[in-house]
């Protein structure tokens, strides 16, 4: 019973403890990707009809323009190459999903700036700028060309945080200047982003309201994101499995408890025989038992992870404080933002898979004891 508590509350508190990373950086990464991109040949010109197409639709929290490329930009003799992204700031402000206030200032002193630019924090901090200073960007395609001519100036009017994934590599500008500065970069088009009541839907909602348009392409977040989250849910079942097998010992513990049991009882088992019970009937006792310890196991082990799982983070807290006042001077950091999350499907996944290997268990001790034969047994009895 132990081996499988144990085992059970491990895997669950595992689980979650992924569940609450993978939400955490999901929220980090919608901070600048989008729920859905659409593009389409048409949409630089009719993409005021589709936002309006796009907010008629009750699952489409809002919608905006975009238009996005790869360009350099100089400061005092540094340079970087970043995605500089064109946005409407009036619309952006609404699909955004970044919580943060400021940001929302910034786009709006973005759309009273005909050549402002927002550099992410980390660019910024690559850059050696601190203020408002006057940078030069040039589209990849100009510079490939050596086409230096090209390059347009902007003023930084600030820095914000788009998530931990793109602070690094990250600007935004109005749009028209955009599409000036990426005219002759082939491929580079005004796309839409749409903002979805539902990010796990998002592909879904967004075909179902323009399958009838000229749109050429559609790419959920997780699409866009792929190698990120692929990575992380191949994580969460290579953990998974292997947690599984602290399961599987318990599993292990069972079968030899009731091995020895059944050379223990072998005598009354030949009794019971004689008596006239059936095979099936020894198996079931034996079947029982070894179930019984599972069940019990199981479910102790599911209480004390859903329980351990939601207050994880209170309890790395109090063990800080505890230790830190024990010593002089202490200075013990746990991880107090750690996040978890308890998926109720999965709890029943993990409880089902430890009561079937328990079941699995129990069959080859209860075969042994059924083989048993009373005149063997009992002849020296």
């Amino acid at each position: 019973m132990l081996g499988v508590s144990l085992g059970v509350l491990i895997l669950i508190v595992a689980l979650s403890v992924i569940n609450g990373s993978i939400t955490t950086m999901r929220g980090e990464a919608l901070k600048s990707v989008p729920h859905v991109t659409i593009s389409g040949e048409s949409m630089a010109d009719t993409w005021q009809q589709q936002v309006a197409r796009a907010e008629s639709t009750p699952d489409i929290l809002a919608a905006a323009p975009f238009l996005e490329g790869e360009a350099a930009v100089r400061y005092q003799g540094a340079n970087q190459f970043i995605r500089l992204r064109g946005v409407v700031p009036e619309l952006e402000a609404e699909v955004v999903d970044n919580p943060n206030e400021r940001y929302r200032e910034l786009l709006e002193l973005l759309g009273e700036t005909e050549n402002g630019i927002v550099l992410g924090t980390q660019l910024a901090g690559a850059l050696g700028i601190y203020s408002s200073e006057e940078i030069s960007a040039t589209a990849l395609g100009s510079l490939l060309e050596r086409s230096l001519s090209d390059a347009q100036g902007f003023r930084v009017i600030g820095f914000a945080d788009f998530g931990i994934y793109s602070n690094n590599n990250i600007a935004l500008i109005n749009l028209q200047p955009a599409r000036e500065l990426f005219a002759n970069d082939g491929g580079i088009d005004v796309q839409l982003r749409l903002k979805v009541n539902d990010v796990f839907q998002a592909e879904a909602i967004a075909r179902s309201t323009f399958s009838d348009t000229d749109a050429s392409e559609i790419v959920p977040w997780n699409e866009a994101q792929a190698n990120l989250f692929n990575a992380l849910n191949m994580e969460k079942i290579l953990t998974g499995f292997m947690l599984l097998m602290i399961v599987v010992i318990g599993a292990v513990n069972i079968i030899s408890t009731l091995v020895m049991v059944v050379s223990d009882k072998s005598a009354d088992i030949a009794i019971l025989r004689t008596m006239g019970a059936s095979r099936a009937s020894v198996m079931k006792i034996f079947m029982l038992q070894g179930m019984v310890a599972g069940i019990f196991g199981t479910l102790v082990g599911a209480l004390l992870g859903i329980l351990l799982a939601n207050n994880i983070t209170d309890l790395s807290l109090m063990l800080e404080r505890l230790i830190n006042s024990m010593l002089s001077n202490g200075n013990v950091y746990f991880i107090s933002h750690l996040q978890t999350q308890v998926n109720f499907s999965e709890v029943l996944l993990v409880c089902s898979a430890a009561l079937l290997i328990s079941f699995l268990a129990t069959l080859y001790p209860a075969y042994r004891a059924s083989k048993i034969q009373p005149a063997e047994v009992l002849r020296y009895e």
